[in-house]
């Protein structure tokens, strides 16, 4: 195995920046406050774009309606942090006729009405077709609920059925509860915590290292014989970060290559130069000995294979030398304070 090719994204996510005011428990992509405000810039985001438009025309039957999983979603971090580069992405991404066009935000912004309800506006007069509203207990720490209740009543005003509330569950969860300002995670858990059946916590990103003590642990033999090439080769929900990382998947930390040159990247990469893609495409026991043949010392268990991946990886990231483990910032970022201001 030499090259493998890229299919062509069907729907992904475009990260301005990794920088948040939030670093939840859950957090895929490790953000936090911690990160530099580091931007991505116009005229990447627009050459970014250009690809991403190509890719996805014509293969909506509803362009003008967004979902979960369809579309594109600009992203982070938090968007919102940087509202005129937003504005002017959306106003890029609709010129350029990306379908199912919506933004993603944790509503910290959503202080009062009027500017809510000013910032959506204008979002949506710009082409904005949608937006979608995080709504989770690890969010509650650090987010005001009626900040949350703020946003999704004015969406619903604005975007209409484009508005998108994930998950919905603990938005009427913490609305039942009469919940107002916030509520640590460990309070949810005893007022609550049957909830957590119904979240959606892939075990990647921080979850197995911040929330390991939900989980049952397994050896790392446990995940020998699997590999990773659905998620590393699926066309659906990819990202592509400030950096120009072409991220597969929710498999934050690798980089199939430079999205910027997104037509050379899908016609394939050579994994001759990139050991972890090869492992991780072939079995994860070949990525277990490469990391122990660069010094890596296994865990007690582990709670999902992306958590065997995850911890490898990050030892592979610190000693360098693997171009597909970017940005290596993120692999620092993993166990980082968790923690936030409103």
């Amino acid at each position: 195995m030499e090259r493998v090719p890229i299919p062509l994204p069907y729907s992904a996510g475009l990260f301005l920046t990794y920088k948040c005011n939030c670093a939840c428990k859950h957090c895929l992509y490790a953000c936090s406050a911690r990160w530099p405000a580091e931007w991505i810039t116009e005229e990447d985001a627009e050459q970014i774009l250009r690809h991403l438009a190509r890719a996805m025309r014509g293969r909506y039957l509803h362009p003008d309606r967004v979902g979960v999983n369809d579309g594109l979603h600009l992203t982070g971090g938090e968007p919102f942090l940087n509202f005129d580069l937003l504005l002017r992405l959306t106003e890029i991404a609709a010129r350029l006729g990306i379908p199912a066009l919506f933004v993603e935000t944790n509503a910290f912004w959503c202080r009062d009405d009027v500017t809510t309800r000013e910032k959506m506006k204008t979002l949506r007069e710009a082409g904005l077709q949608g937006i979608l509203i995080s709504a989770n207990p690890f969010l509650l720490e650090r987010i005001p609920f009626e900040r949350t209740e703020r946003a999704t009543r004015i969406a619903r005003e604005i975007f209409g059925a484009n508005a998108i509330v994930y998950q919905e569950f603990f938005f009427r969860q913490f609305r039942d509860m009469g919940l107002s300002g916030t509520l640590s995670f460990e309070e949810y858990v005893q007022r609550a915590g049957y909830g957590l059946r119904f979240a959606e916590l892939l075990p990647g990103g921080r979850v197995p290292f911040a929330l390991s003590h939900l989980f049952r642990r397994y050896p790392a033999s446990h995940f020998f014989g699997a590999s990773c090439r659905v998620e590393l080769l699926r066309e659906w929900h990819v990202h592509v970060d400030n950096y120009g990382n072409f991220i597969p998947g929710f498999c934050g930390g690798i980089s199939l290559g430079d999205a910027r040159d997104l037509p050379t990247l899908c016609e394939g990469i050579d994994l001759a130069r990139r050991p972890v893609l090869q492992a991780l495409l072939t079995d994860l026991e070949e990525l277990y000995r490469l990391g122990v043949a660069n010094g890596y010392r296994p865990r007690d268990g582990y709670v999902s294979k992306c958590h065997l991946c995850l911890d490898i990886r990050r030892h592979l990231a610190r000693r360098g030398g693997f171009p597909e483990l970017q940005p290596t910032r993120f692999y620092d970022q993993l166990e980082a304070g968790l923690g936030a201001s409103t």
